[in-house]
């Protein structure tokens, strides 16, 4: 039972909503990029369900509650992202950013900030962009912002974590059911696919990659081909010169044109073609209350691209979803609950987050070890050693357009350290208490690798990415996860159980990481959750 756009009854089956599911898991071509929404919401207005947010965890929540016979809302506080600018893209490039590349800044702030010990930062005009930097004590966070979230500025690398690590990443979730069910079903939603091994040893693009698998192996590290969401025919069809380029043209940090299959073309084209679910962007959430027979008052800001409030509009909700990202569902939720609009929510709220480990660095290659000047934007390889040293590093491009002798790594590590949210009533503002020497442990288990193939090649660190002689890019995250950790800060399927009808279902729920990049769990963790909820709530 395909969707098909039309209308079904609110009171559809559990049974025909599983059908529903598992047909729909077959689509690997590409849909269309799904609409913004008839919108945006008016004031006033009375939804079934609201959604804050649109990354994947909301995304998922949408198209499934959409196929049970409810009709969804999505609050967004980034834009469409569905109109071409004057160069005739959406989307910038990442050598070349204006102002759609950063949100709300008027200074690019790129996690690799130097090169050849020069500062390659650059002023922008202010603008509701597509990536944001967000900075806390200790640590920045990278985020997207628009319908689709992180799936427009990821790299695309769609890895289900070794089910022997499941049980230290979501230890009151039964590893089977997800192995069994939810991680095929997201990777199916998800379009993930790998790249053709043959057509990886022969082409110019990937010559980084077979370059870091070759100083892998020679120090006795697994290599191992990673999943993507990137369309692979589209990236060979780019290497032959017969389509636009848009990997090949460097195109990742800011968004891509052409070949990833964000959010905008799975989950959420799904969804629009229900027909049941409306996308309202540069909408921001500021408060959820309780209302009277069982609904939520929910304050939302209506932004123009300045990212000033031009309305606020107050509308009702019967079931509200928190799928603003680990760091968004956080900041809110601990608002909430300080504030006295929520002030039952339980103490965990706002503890558990972490980084995912993350820690770049570069290595200076010799010259008999050249790494291209063109280069995928799309990493598609990784070195394993989390059993023995507790890292996973994805072999990472560098696509400056030159040659660069230099190996680039961002490091998923087993780094113990979790930080806390609270409300600063003084400011008016989410605080996180993350420190930067926190960061220690994730370089350690780095250097378990590099420092390996260092002393086996000969070679030395870059020292010129991330500052004047630093090695390390120990400032930053790409993979936030924590915050309203699962049957801690909810129940066990992401249920806030003094408030009947709110729901968290994005990465807030995972407690700090993953093991890999963790979009593909975060998504298999929303389907898990959702089918419970459906069955049982609605």
């Amino acid at each position: 039972m395909r969707s098909t756009g039309k209308t079904s009854t609110p009171d559809l089956s559990r049974r025909g909503f599983l059908i529903g599911t598992g047909s729909l898991l077959g689509a690997a071509a590409l849909a269309r990029p799904a609409a913004a929404a008839a919108g945006p919401i008016a004031d006033g207005a009375h939804v079934p369900a609201l959604v804050i947010g649109t990354g994947y965890g909301g995304s998922v929540a949408a198209l499934r509650l959409a196929q049970a016979g409810v009709n969804v809302h999505m609050i967004e506080m980034g834009m469409a992202w569905d109109t071409p600018g004057s160069d005739g893209k959406i989307f910038c490039n990442t050598l070349q950013p204006d102002n759609r590349s950063y949100w709300l800044r008027t200074r690019t702030k790129a996690p690799l900030n130097y090169f050849l010990g020069f500062p390659i930062d650059r002023d922008i005009p202010r603008y509701t962009g597509v990536l944001d930097a967000e900075e806390f004590s200790g640590i920045t966070v990278y985020q997207g912002r628009g319908v689709g979230g992180g799936s427009l500025v990821n790299g695309g690398m769609a890895v289900t974590p070794k089910r022997e690590n499941f049980a230290a990443i979501l230890p009151s979730v039964n590893p089977a059911e997800m192995y069994d069910t939810y991680y095929p079903r997201a990777n199916a939603g998800l379009g993930v696919g790998t790249v053709d091994p043959a057509w990886f040893d022969s082409t110019d693009c990937y010559q980084y990659a077979r370059v870091g698998r070759k100083h892998a192996q020679r120090s006795g590290f697994p290599f191992t081909f990673v999943p993507d969401v990137y369309d692979w025919d589209y990236m060979e069809q780019e290497a032959a010169g017969t389509v636009t380029k848009s990997a090949l043209a460097g195109e990742i940090l800011y968004g891509n044109n052409y070949g990833k299959k964000s959010l905008q073309k799975t989950y959420l084209a799904r969804a629009a073609a229900t027909g049941r679910v409306t996308v309202s962007p540069l909408h921001r959430v500021t408060s959820v209350n309780p209302a009277s027979g069982g609904a939520y008052t929910v304050t939302i800001e209506q932004l123009n691209t300045s990212g000033d409030a031009t309305a606020t509009k107050t509308v009702t909700a019967d079931r509200v979803f928190f799928a603003a990202g680990s760091v968004g569902t956080s900041k809110l939720l601990v608002k909430l609950k300080a504030t006295g609009a929520l002030p039952n929510l339980n103490g965990e709220i706002g503890k558990g987050w972490g980084d995912n480990g993350n820690v770049m660095c570069g290595r200076a290659n010799h010259l008999w070890d050249p790494t291209g000047a063109l280069q995928s934007s799309i990493p598609c390889c990784g070195i394993d050693n989390w059993a023995a040293g507790g890292a996973f590093a994805e072999i990472a491009p560098l696509p400056t357009g030159i040659e660069t002798f230099a190996s680039f790594y961002l490091s998923i590590t087993k780094n113990p350290n979790r930080a806390q949210f609270t409300w600063n009533a003084a400011t008016g503002k989410v605080d996180l208490n993350w420190q930067t020497a926190w960061k220690q442990p994730g370089i350690d288990m780095a250097k378990t690798i590099f420092d390996k193939i260092n002393a086996k090649e000969g070679t030395i660190y870059r020292t010129d990415l991330f500052g004047v002689y630093k090695i390390w890019g120990d400032h930053l995250t790409y993979h936030p996860l924590g915050g309203a950790v699962l049957n801690r800060a909810t129940d066990n399927y992401g249920r806030l159980t003094a408030y009947p009808g709110l729901y968290v279902i994005d990465g807030a729920l995972i407690p700090g990481n993953t093991s890999v990049n963790p979009f593909v769990t975060i998504t298999a963790l929303a389907e898990r959750n959702i089918e419970k909820i459906i069955a049982t709530d609605l």
